[in-house]
């Protein structure tokens, strides 16, 4: 259909677009409170059930990057309806999985058929739209990348909990149905979009696969297996580097490479690379500390956990309208400092937590953290793209996504070690003033054991026994509450190191760039 651009055609296909990403980024969360219930449906152990997370995001880190050429080898619409097909089928098999290798198949095609559909839900969306408005196509399309995260704990709990766990995957078909009509009434593929000449390059294929495929592996489980200690873990870093410096090496000398990496001799797009995945090293990793924080600590329920992350969401979405409107208007290196600095000031907020800290505090934290992904996300994936010739926006996007997703899983990895790590230090040091010589401590033994002699009918050595346990976890709960304020110290660092990238960024002015 060739509607006129500046009709509702544009809207239906950012409708469209967005229901796709949202179901992909959605999925990559939905299953991590379901775990448990899996566990006992397959009578799994811990690290098999891991596997469920694992295999979809190796899945994604590999087809990402690579979705650009198959999107000009296949036709994007061909291909964007086969993924959604592939996705939603896959949905449905992973809800009737009869057992967990099955669920695990069906989880890497998930894996497969979304992560080549997200980045060609940007591209998608950035095409309906006039250059002019790109800042309110990327807004569009960041509501769906944005929300998933935050929903997908949420969604996946009260589903699992008032369901069954297999329809955490089945509330994707009646999604997945629509979005499929929608895309293939409305969606066209551009005049511009040709097929590639000359033989596939398998090498790249093979490489890229190695690398992030070991890449994902390295950072998902090398927490659970103590990283470098592992002798696995050392296979998949070294892998992991080989096949990634193979494939830039071979997409540099290739006569045809899968991916064209000269967008990086694009400054705006090198830098906006850089800054998407800086902020999603600490965006990622504040979306798992947050929750933890409160549940593990404050004694908050998953749905109250959930709804902490809610309001920041919505100031998520505001920004990102309201940034989308003043593209071109506004200096872009301006905005994009803002965000980074708001989420650092929601970063430092988090900081000053305590175990009576209440929830006004936190969601206002929360929202600053919101407001500043809404200043950071859109003038990103506008500005970085702007110059890139038609013919390569789904590359572009294929690698900021792979960026996005790249950082996301560092961050996780690092704020997952650094908690375990800054726990274990905290505890060691409070452990050394837990001797019968501290003037408090005894006085703090005494007033327990004298208020629960009394009161629980025990002999004195029963009860000395119970103050002690009640101190050794007043300890543990102390050097956790230690340890998150620390990785939350470390936040304010990551977002802050995103701002000498903005000045590499440019306010959009159009026009196509040549790369030869």
């Amino acid at each position: 259909m060739d509607a006129p651009r500046g009709t509702a055609h544009k809207w239906i296909v950012a409708l469209t677009t967005m229901l796709g990403t949202f179901m992909e980024v959605l999925d990559t969360s939905v299953a991590n409170v379901a775990l448990p219930h899996m566990k006992g449906t397959f009578a799994a152990g811990t690290d098999e059930i891991t596997w469920v997370i694992t295999s979809y995001l190796v899945a994604n880190a590999i087809i990402l990057p690579i979705t650009g050429w198959l999107g000009a080898t296949f036709g994007r619409k061909r291909l964007y309806l086969l993924c959604l097909a592939i996705f939603t089928l896959a949905s449905f098999g992973a809800g009737a999985a009869p057992s967990l290798a099955w669920l695990i198949l069906m989880r890497v095609v998930q894996g497969l058929a979304g992560g080549a559909m997200v980045p060609m839900s940007q591209a998608i969306t950035l095409e309906a739209f006039p250059q002019e408005e790109h800042g309110m196509a990327s807004a569009l399309f960041g509501i769906g990348v944005i929300f998933g995260p935050i929903l997908g704990p949420l969604v996946g709990g009260w589903v699992t909990d008032n369901w069954t766990w297999p329809w955490i995957f089945w509330i994707n078909i009646p999604v997945g149905v629509l979005a499929y009509y929608l895309a293939f009434v409305f969606v066209e593929d551009p005049d511009y979009l040709t097929r590639p000449e000359g033989a596939v390059d398998y090498w790249s294929l093979i490489f890229v696969a190695v690398g992030l495929g070991c890449l994902e592996l390295f950072l998902s489980r090398g927490e659970r297996l103590d990283w470098f200690a592992s002798n696995a873990m050392k296979a998949c870093a070294g892998l992991a580097a080989l096949g990634i410096a193979l494939f830039i090496w071979r997409s540099l000398t290739a006569e045809n490479p899968l991916v064209d990496l000269r967008l990086f001799r694009l400054p705006e797009f090198a830098g906006g690379m850089a800054i998407i995945f800086i902020i999603s090293v600490g965006l990622y990793a504040a979306f798992i500390l947050v929750p933890l924080f409160v549940q593990n600590l404050l004694g908050f329920t998953p749905t109250w956990a959930g709804l902490i992350l809610s309001p920041g969401g919505v100031a998520s979405v505001v920004a990102m309208i309201a940034v989308g409107l003043a593209m071109g208007k506004v200096d872009v290196r301006l905005i994009v400092a803002a965000g980074a600095a708001s989420m650092a000031y929601s970063a430092w907020l988090l900081t000053h937590v305590n175990l009576q800290t209440g929830m006004a505090y936190l969601v206002t934290a929360w929202i600053f953290h919101g407001l500043g992904l809404g200043f950071v996300f859109v003038p990103i994936a506008t500005a970085a793209v702007q110059r890139i010739p038609p013919a390569l926006v789904g590359t572009a996007s294929g690698l900021f996504n792979l960026m996005r997703n790249e950082g996301g899983s560092v961050g996780i990895a690092l704020a997952s070690t650094l908690l375990a790590q800054r726990a274990q230090f905290h505890h060691t040091r409070l452990a050394e003033h837990i001797t019968p010589f501290s003037g408090p401590l005894q006085a703090g033994y005494a007033s327990l054991t004298q208020g629960l002699f009394p009161r629980a009918g025990l002999d004195p050595v029963s009860v000395r026994g119970l103050a002690q346990g009640l101190i050794g976890a007043e300890v543990t709960r102390q050097s956790f509450l230690m340890s998150f304020v620390d990785v939350f110290g470390f936040l304010v660092v990551v977002f802050l190191l995103a701002l000498p990238f903005v000045l590499t960024l440019r306010n959009p002015r159009g026009g196509d760039l040549s790369l030869h």
